[in-house]
């Protein structure tokens, strides 16, 4: 007759305390977080809820406007605790933005959807968030606070604008209607 293997309760406890670990240890490495830092709640539920890609695309570029918006208003109206964190917050969540939206075009080519509308928007903001960072770089208050963080955000408004530009070539282009 077999006997049946006896586990003390200490025991049987740990061992399910190891094997829950295990198994949720294995579906945390599965899932990988879909939280930007640098997006609000609200900001993450209409990314999420966008139908298509395109629609994606205009928001980054409307948040990343936002932000450097916010970082405008920052500057001329300096909060009275953690002005300088709150800077270089902005810069870098403008810097998210702008980066998600590239990702997205390069994306929406892949994938061969219709994403005219958003490269055409990228491409005339990223034109004008360059001429405001610009002269944020030679005539902005407190540049000594935020200077990397500036220097990369014209970097990667730069590198978004290149993008926008090499993506109007190789984006499907409009429909043609044909005359009846």
């Amino acid at each position: 007759m077999i006997r049946p293997l006896q586990f003390s309760r200490t025991m049987l406890l740990a061992l399910l305390v190891a094997a829950f670990a295990c198994t949720s240890a294995g579906a945390t490495a599965a899932l990988p977080s879909q939280d930007k830092d640098y997006l609000t709640s609200t900001e993450a539920d209409k990314i999420r809820d966008a139908e298509t890609t395109n629609d994606r695309i205009v928001l980054f570029i409307n948040f990343a406007d936002d932000r450097l918006k916010k970082f405008q208003y920052e500057l001329d109206h300096p909060s009275q605790n953690r002005h300088a964190d709150m800077l270089n917050y902005l810069l870098n969540s403008y810097v998210g933005c702008l980066d998600d939206a590239a990702d997205l075009v390069q994306l929406g080519i892949h994938k061969q959807e219709n994403i005219r509308k958003g490269v055409d928007l990228m491409a005339n903001k990223a034109k004008e968030f360059l001429a405001v960072l610009n002269k944020l770089s030679t005539e902005g208050n407190e540049r000594e606070i935020y200077k990397s963080n500036l220097d990369d955000a014209i970097e990667g408004t730069n590198d978004a604008l290149k993008e926008a530009e090499q993506a109007k070539m190789k984006v499907a282009p409009p429909p043609v209607r044909r005359k009846n």
